[in-house]
């Protein structure tokens, strides 16, 4: 196991004891961690596919308003 040593606010330290009174702090800081590591990565995900749409975007053949409402309008009743 590593060690780590941080600050907090002096406020948000006196809340997180309250709130996990009793619990393994450590295990709930690892937890926390986790799951930030977690959303961190899915963020990378989400930028990495957001970036390679785009990417594909920008060699999609060009459709003129005209063909877009045509392409909805055919085939309905």
């Amino acid at each position: 196991m590593a060690t780590m040593n941080f600050s907090v606010p002096e406020d948000v330290k006196k809340q997180f004891d309250k709130v996990f009174a009793g619990k393994n702090k450590s295990a709930v800081l690892t937890q926390l961690m986790q799951q930030a590591i977690e959303e961190q990565q899915r963020l990378g995900r989400r930028k990495r596919a957001i970036d390679q749409l785009l990417a594909l975007r920008e060699h999609a053949p060009r459709v003129s308003d005209k063909d877009i409402r045509l392409a909805r309008t055919q085939g309905r009743p």
